[in-house]
């Protein structure tokens, strides 16, 4: 399991989306100072708690190649969801908020590099799948001259 590439990248993806959870989206100057948090936002945890569990369940599910896939690929789907939710929350802020009050944290930026490597991830599954199956098909063959 460890060996994979794909288990390295889902890993390190898995890590970015559980990093959400502790940090900051962004930080609020002026009237209103504040701390914006992922998990204070109903929208940003469920997308956090829905990519995270899609993670976790990549990560056990090394034995199940084309699941596996399936899986990084809708996750990484979602992933760009929420990364367009950040950027329409980026473009047209909540009300009471101005603009340019805003400081956004570089963790803005996470889903999209989890989406990365869970395409990457997808990516070398999916090579994997195609090696086990020519194996297979070279076993069988030399099977059948016997």
């Amino acid at each position: 399991m460890w060996q994979r590439i794909q288990t390295l990248y889902l890993a390190i993806a898995t890590v970015l989306i559980g990093s959400l959870f502790f940090s900051r989206f962004a930080t609020v100057f002026g009237e209103g100072e504040g701390v914006i948090l992922y998990r204070e936002y109903t929208p940003y945890l469920l997308f956090t708690i829905m990519t995270f569990i899609a993670h976790v369940m990549c990560l056990a599910l090394f034995k199940a190649r084309m699941i596996q896939m399936r899986l990084c690929i809708i996750s990484a789907i979602v992933l760009v969801a929420f990364q367009i939710w950040i950027g329409v929350d980026y473009f047209f802020p909540p009300e009471g908020v101005i603009k340019d009050s805003m400081v956004y944290s570089f963790t803005a930026v996470f889903p999209v590099i989890a989406a990365i490597l869970d395409i990457l991830a997808a990516r070398n599954i999916f090579l994997d799948e195609a090696m086990v199956q020519a194996a297979s098909r070279i076993r069988g063959a030399r099977r059948k001259r016997r």
